[in-house]
């Protein structure tokens, strides 16, 4: 009984239409009841989307418009909720444009796509998949769950990730990691710079890897890493005290590999034409 009430709940929808010479904005509010572990999908082709965890099993979208000529397409099947930006006749980048706040239960599993952002997810405990063309990307205070970013060109900000298993994908991004920690994290630029600040987790397997951009880690002298560092054509510098190990590199490349602690972490950086900076935490 109780999941036939859920299901039929419908979305409450408050609408306030302000009009002016240019532009009309309509702000609209919908309100879900869900049970754990709820999806939550958000496809907006223009203006940011912002996602807070909240208590309690509610999902409440606010939605400002720009102008009348989007239509907000919203669905409730069970536990997933689909919030749809559809674009109308005479849409344009600057009539366009939705922002978007959104707040979820923790556990709830986000997928948040804009083509120009910014894409923000605060305290997730579920899985975070954000995707954008030039959107400016940040999540913090994840736990125990997937990440997966994915931009062309906007910068992506990841801090306080714990035990994630997170996935970065951008070609011309930069990419900046504070504190992010887990079984397995991967970043792939193409042009990006990659910066690294914490301590390489415990037991994880880290790759940083961009074509022509620079990467620069800071780790504390306590951390426990196996490293490797490489790349073609650019600077390979470390400043921390590595116990050197061989390494499969062949000669007249710029590598160093060694382990720090009880290395229990394997950490590789790569870089075909950028420089790479291991540094010590001061």
């Amino acid at each position: 009984m109780k999941c036939k009430l859920r299901a039929s709940v419908t979305a409450v929808a408050v609408v306030l239409v302000v009009s002016s010479a240019a532009l009309a904005q309509i702000r609209k509010e919908y309100r879900y009841t869900v049970g754990p572990h709820a999806a939550v999908v958000v496809n907006n082709q223009y203006g940011p989307i912002s996602v807070t965890a909240a208590p309690g099993n509610q999902i409440i979208v606010n939605a400002n418009q720009q102008s009348d000529k989007v239509e907000i397409d919203q669905s409730q099947n069970g536990d997933r909720i689909d919030i749809v930006t559809h674009l109308l006749s005479g849409a344009s980048v600057e009539n366009a444009r939705v922002d978007y706040q959104l707040q979820v239960p923790a556990g709830a599993n986000l997928t948040l796509h804009s083509s120009t952002g910014p894409l923000h997810a605060d305290g997730m405990r579920g899985d975070v998949t954000l995707e954008g063309a030039q959107a400016d990307v940040q999540v913090r205070d994840v736990s125990d769950a997937h990440v997966h970013v994915r931009t062309l060109s906007g910068p992506i900000t990841l801090t306080n990730i714990n035990q994630g298993h997170v996935e970065i994908t951008s070609i011309q991004g930069n990419v900046t990691l504070e504190e992010v920690s887990g079984p397995l994290v991967q970043v792939n630029c193409t042009s990006g710079r990659i910066l690294y600040d914490g301590d390489f987790g415990s037991g994880g397997q880290y790759s940083l890897m961009t074509h022509s951009g620079d990467i620069d880690a800071t780790v504390p002298g306590y951390a426990a890493i196996d490293v490797s560092a490489r790349s073609i054509k650019g600077e390979v510098k470390n400043d921390l005290p590595l116990q050197p190990k061989h390494t499969p590199f062949p000669p007249g490349t710029n590598t160093f590999a060694g382990k720090l602690g009880s290395a229990v972490s394997s950490v590789k950086l790569f870089s075909f034409s950028g420089k790479i900076h291991l540094r010590k935490k001061q």
